[in-house]
């Protein structure tokens, strides 16, 4: 059995170059050889999820920061999207947009899991974009109503190995995908058959958190970030945290995995994403206008209200990271019998 299931492993040593995917040339100005200016007209950034998950509060952040800092002189609206867990906007986003410089989109580990798991998988993953940067790292959070029976993650487990089919685990994505995967790993450690566990997936974490609170759930795993709110104004309690020390802020009393006697954590990087073939103009623009906003005090500020660890890699770490990523994710998968044949 693994006692290790870090999303969080350290990228190699190499940096991998970018291959430029478009004809067009470019000077020091973004500017095109028809001369025109990248960008001309608004950019959207799209959240492969319904509101409320992380994805989407990743991308309203990047566009509030990019219009308070004017950092952009042209808008970047935000577009949510939902579906399969992000995997109904990949495959649009993978075909139909490859071309359009004027659509970004938020992602995190589902585009390595969605593409490599055995169960409703997408064809399209992370070489079918242009990986931009690496913005942020989350962990995922076990959550139960406030009045919940449940007073601890080993209760909850007892519960689930007496009868699985008497819980109901929720997430903000599809089976096999982070959501899913957060829930089932002590489900897992603790020695509990996770095919067993009765899984039921929304289009992003703020459904997923209705669910919860409307009873139509006993458990959700999401991000811990996200369910801060709602421990504050005391509708939840989390029973535990996957990351690798205690968190700080609202969350420093819930005990980790490892404080809960698992021998595991999960840690989840969030990055944005342009076309597979992002104009050379759009690709530098974009890659010097997100290491400019990592700097600024505005964004800084915004991590910390989010409950955000700060984790920025460049295009070309970003992509030699996702590299690695993938070889664990298709470790992990292969372990929990869910890999792709």
């Amino acid at each position: 059995m693994f006692k290790k299931w870090s999303m969080f492993a350290a990228a190699g040593a190499l940096t991998l170059g970018l291959a430029a995917c478009s004809s067009s040339s470019t000077d020091e100005n973004n500017e095109n050889v028809s001369g025109g200016s990248y960008p001309e007209r608004a950019v959207t950034v799209v959240a492969p999820s319904g509101a409320g998950g992380g994805w989407d509060l990743t991308a309203r952040s990047i566009s509030k920061i990019m219009s308070d800092t004017e950092l952009m002189e042209q808008p970047l609206t935000v577009e949510n999207k939902p579906g399969g867990g992000g995997a109904v906007f990949m495959a649009e986003f993978a075909t139909k947009e490859a071309d359009n410089d004027y659509m970004l989109m938020v992602k995190s580990p589902p585009i390595l899991i969605n593409n490599h798991k055995a169960e409703g998988n997408s064809p399209y993953g992370y070489k079918d974009t242009k990986p931009l940067a690496q913005l942020t790292r989350d962990y995922g959070a076990i959550v139960v109503k406030a009045d919940s029976e449940f007073d601890s993650l080993t209760s909850l487990l007892d519960a689930i190995k007496a009868d699985p089919s008497n819980i109901t685990l929720a997430g903000g994505s599809a089976p096999g995908s982070m959501d899913h995967l957060v829930g089932i790993l002590p489900v897992f450690e603790y020695g509990i058959d996770p095919k067993s566990v009765k899984y039921v997936s929304y289009d992003g974490g703020g459904e997923a958190i209705a669910s919860l609170l409307g009873g139509n759930a006993d458990v959700i795993a999401t991000d811990a970030s996200t369910i801060t709110e709602y421990v504050k104004s005391g509708d939840v309690r989390v029973l535990a945290v996957s990351s690798p020390e205690k968190l700080e802020g609202e969350l420093s009393d819930v005990p980790t995995f490892k404080e809960a006697g698992l021998d595991t954590d999960f840690t989840i990087w969030r990055g944005i994403f342009g076309p597979k073939n992002m104009s050379d103009a759009a690709f530098e623009y974009w890659n010097t206008k997100l290491s400019e906003m990592v700097e600024t005090e505005e964004w800084k500020a915004e991590l910390e209200k989010n409950g955000w660890a700060s984790e920025y890699r460049n295009a070309d770490d970003f992509t030699t990271y996702l590299e690695e990523q993938e070889k664990v994710i298709i470790e992990l998968l292969t372990a929990l019998d869910m890999q792709k044949q």
